[in-house]
């Protein structure tokens, strides 16, 4: 076996689904199915219980997830040490995002800079809710990720706070809620919601906020982009409670009518982002040398931006 074919095997067993497999590993899905075929012959024990609607692990394939996440974990390790003795001429960074990055951080930008200044560095970026990207960075899949602060990072992951913005309440224009002040959170459990999924920072912030006042909302729409949430908002659908930089940054659209805000009387849901790495005992930042630089070249943007 090969550590490619560990790739491909994780990837299935982590999307339960050969298409979105392939389509994460970058592969034809043939040559995926073909790469699992070969795993298994050479292992004599198949991997996987397939189904028309979901691919789940066998018991022999259960321990090979264990000990592929360490291979590629320790391959992981190699590459990074050699590409600290070649002052990164080679070496991969992977990065992992939340959605509604943009107004907050420039992340094309910088990996464009980054780029440039040491093309010889593989980058893989991803995106995802908050719980798969902890558990990322854990398993060394990803080096860097920008994720809500919402739930709280495992112990075993640094963060660094990047933003911290105020929950208003979206809604469509002529809402009776666009444009008023100081609304009270209980008030909001009348309406209906448009959500993100359960393993968003963003939607567990607002759940955590409802429960505290005891008050049930419901969600009528649960979507997984945030152009979808502001346009279901706008044509009137719902609300939702989003960081109010978004809706400043939300491009005016001729097809739509405007959104409008209406902001939420104290004590206020702050909505916190940041950059955050496994910690593996060193204690001064991320193991990997291209994941070190890259944090290097966003805090010498964000003093650029403080100083202007």
């Amino acid at each position: 076996m090969d550590l490619r074919q560990l790739e491909h095997f994780l990837a299935v067993a982590e999307e339960q689904h050969f298409t979105r497999a392939a389509r994460r590993v970058n592969i034809v899905q043939s040559g995926l199915s073909a790469s699992i075929r070969a795993l298994e012959e050479e292992l004599g024990a198949p991997l996987f219980i397939r189904s028309t609607r979901r691919v789940d692990l066998t018991a022999a394939g259960r321990v090979l997830a264990e000990e592929a996440r360490r291979v590629l974990a320790a391959a992981q390790g190699a590459r990074d040490a050699v590409a600290a003795v070649q002052g990164l001429a080679r070496g991969r960074l992977a990065i992992g995002t939340t959605h509604s990055l943009s107004p907050f951080v420039d992340l094309p930008a910088l990996l464009a800079r980054f780029h440039a200044a040491h093309p010889g560095v593989e980058i893989r970026l991803c995106q995802g809710g908050s719980d798969r990207l902890f558990e990322k960075l854990r398993d060394s899949r990803v080096d860097l990720a920008f994720v809500p602060m919402q739930p709280a990072p495992p112990p075993d992951v640094q963060a660094t706070m990047l933003a911290c913005e105020e929950l208003v309440a979206a809604c469509s224009h002529d809402h009776p809620l666009a444009g008023r002040k100081n609304v009270a959170l209980g008030r909001l459990g009348r309406e209906t919601f448009v959500d993100f999924q359960t393993d968003w920072g963003t939607r567990q912030l607002v759940d955590l906020a409802f429960a505290r006042i005891r008050v049930e909302r419901r969600t009528g729409f649960e979507v997984n982009d945030l152009p979808t949430a502001l346009d279901l908002v706008a044509l009137g659908l719902g609300i939702a409670l989003v960081p109010e930089a978004i809706i400043a940054a939300h491009p005016a659209d001729p097809h739509r009518p405007p959104l409008a805000v209406a902001t939420l009387a104290p004590p206020e849901i702050c909505w916190e982002l940041g950059v955050a790495h496994a910690e593996r005992g060193a204690g001064d930042g991320p193991v990997n040398p291209a994941a070190r630089e890259f944090l290097a070249l966003l805090e010498s943007d964000r003093a650029a931006a403080a100083a202007a």
